[in-house]
């Protein structure tokens, strides 16, 4: 059995992140692993009842320490009950979003600074960290088009420009700190592309036969 692994897709709206979880997890139950594929906020029955309090309602809803602190929540619960016991049984965990969604949304776009959201990850990950992240990077513009198309009612879809112009660069500035975890895929690519460079780097970086 191959060592279990947690791999994270990052990126801002209209990404496609959730089809290339879908994809990646497929890929890999196809080579005989076994795989989770989750998400955040959510994952958890405790965090999927936060989640509707994060994505649901007017943009304004929370202040930005409000919101930071109802995703931390979140998280422990989806790491205590979904992602820590799955690498424990030895399979492979996908997160569609995962602490670095956190620090770009809350800690860049919404101006809380690296600082605080560096606290609370020491505070509630300790070390752990995913083995490799997927940062899917688009415009703005394109990926805010993508997501209206979509057709679903996310508060995060309703900020301002501005806001996701800084949470592009915030999420672009991680993959800058972390080159070793994170790599950045251009994801104005058609899927089949993106799919085929996501299963070329998770050979490359982790050795999975995909």
């Amino acid at each position: 059995m191959s060592k279990p692994r947690f791999i994270t897709i990052e990126g801002g709206e209209g990404g496609g992140k959730s089809t290339q979880v879908a994809r990646l997890a497929g890929r890999l139950r196809t080579a005989g692993m076994q795989v989770v594929a989750t998400r955040e906020p959510g994952g958890a029955e405790g965090a999927e009842m936060i989640r509707k309090l994060l994505v649901e309602g007017d943009p304004g809803r929370w202040d930005p320490m409000s919101e930071l602190l109802l995703h931390f929540a979140a998280r422990r619960d989806h790491l205590r009950r979904t992602v820590w016991p799955a690498l424990e049984r030895g399979q492979w965990v996908i997160s569609d979003r995962f602490a670095d969604s956190t620090m770009a949304y809350q800690g860049i776009g919404q101006g809380l600074g690296r600082d605080v959201v560096e606290q609370l990850n020491r505070l509630v990950l300790g070390d752990f960290r995913p083995d490799l992240t997927l940062i899917l990077d688009v415009p703005v513009e394109k990926g805010l088009k993508r997501a209206v198309t979509r057709g679903m009612d996310n508060r995060y879809e309703r900020m301002d420009k501005d806001f996701h112009e800084r949470l592009r660069q915030g999420f672009l500035d991680i993959a800058r700190r972390e080159p070793e975890r994170c790599v950045v895929i251009d994801a104005t690519h058609a899927a089949d592309e993106i799919a085929e460079e996501i299963a070329a780097l998770v050979r490359e970086r982790l050795g999975a036969r995909i």
